[in-house]
């Protein structure tokens, strides 16, 4: 394994270890001392200790032995490995932050719920991004959007109604079903959220005098793609070379500097795209 590796292997594994940390301080600071069973693997954890007091971070660990086992198989053994560690780093977490927390952070409910989700579903995605989990159904959605183009968090979501459906026989209050409903749509929603904002592409259209100039310097500096067109305009009926760049949003800045360098006086389009496939972009999922 080079060098380059090494460093990139061990800043995923710091951002995954961050990535833990804010959703298991979602947990243990503000759902689970609020009485609020979340969805999961976590959540049926949570059930189990409002019924008979068993720790949650060692029973989540067991529970998701078998999970871990089915993603090294499924998934392949860098997935498993990832989530390995990220399963044990969480489950100790949670063992600990819930012996401490014993009240949440925040003493209004709703507010609790809020920011616990948003905080568990932030780390999880994270986590989605740079390939780990902390197992449980988040392993199962993986393995289902692996093979079909579902959202993660709309999977999720579901599995995990029907495991907060269950918490009634703890509380027999519907209001804390309630709750546990709002924290997962939450939760999911952020997963969607910052996953759509990581995948997020732009498409430009640059018409320059310079656009030999600008195509090879986006080609080299800018290490991205650049495809020339043939144009007429409408008005002047001049032939014009138009060049079209796809980006993803957040190195979008590049080209921009590209341009501004070469012909700020150059005419720029750039808008969304809803979906990008091919080489150096998402995989075709029929």
């Amino acid at each position: 394994m080079t060098t380059g590796k090494i460093i990139q292997e061990i800043r995923s594994y710091i951002t995954l270890t961050i990535a833990v940390c804010i959703s298991s301080l979602g947990w243990a600071g503000f759902i689970i001392p609020s009485d609020i069973i979340g969805g999961g693997i976590t959540g049926l954890s949570t059930t189990f200790y409002f019924l008979w007091g068993w720790n949650v971070g060692i029973t989540s660990l067991v529970i998701n032995a078998f999970l871990i086992l089915l993603a090294i198989k499924i998934l392949g053994l860098s997935y498993g490995v990832k989530t390995v560690y990220c399963t044990v780093v969480f489950s100790v977490l949670l063992s600990f932050l819930t012996q401490y927390f014993k009240e949440p952070l925040v003493s209004d409910v709703f507010i609790a719920t809020l920011i616990g989700a948003a905080l568990g579903g932030v780390g999880t995605s994270i986590l989605f991004i740079n390939g780990g989990s902390t197992g449980g159904n988040e392993i199962i959605a993986m393995i289902i959007n692996k093979y079909k183009n579902i959202s993660l968090g709309k999977l999720l979501l579901i599995m995990d109604v029907i495991i907060i459906s269950t918490s009634y026989i703890v509380f027999h209050d519907i209001e804390k079903i309630v709750y546990g409903l709002i924290t997962m749509a939450i939760f999911s929603y952020s997963i969607d959220l910052v996953i759509s904002g990581n995948k997020q592409t732009v498409q430009f259209f640059i018409i320059s005098e310079k656009y030999e100039e600008l195509m090879d310097k986006i080609l080299i500096d800018g290490n991205k793609g650049v495809t020339m067109i043939d144009g007429i305009g409408g008005y002047t009926r001049e032939h014009k070379k138009i060049l079209m760049v796809i980006s993803k949003k957040r190195t979008s800045s590049i080209v921009f500097k590209i341009i501004k360098d070469i012909d700020p006086k150059a005419f720029i389009t750039m808008g969304s795209v809803s979906g990008v496939y091919g080489q150096g972009f998402e995989k075709i999922k029929a």
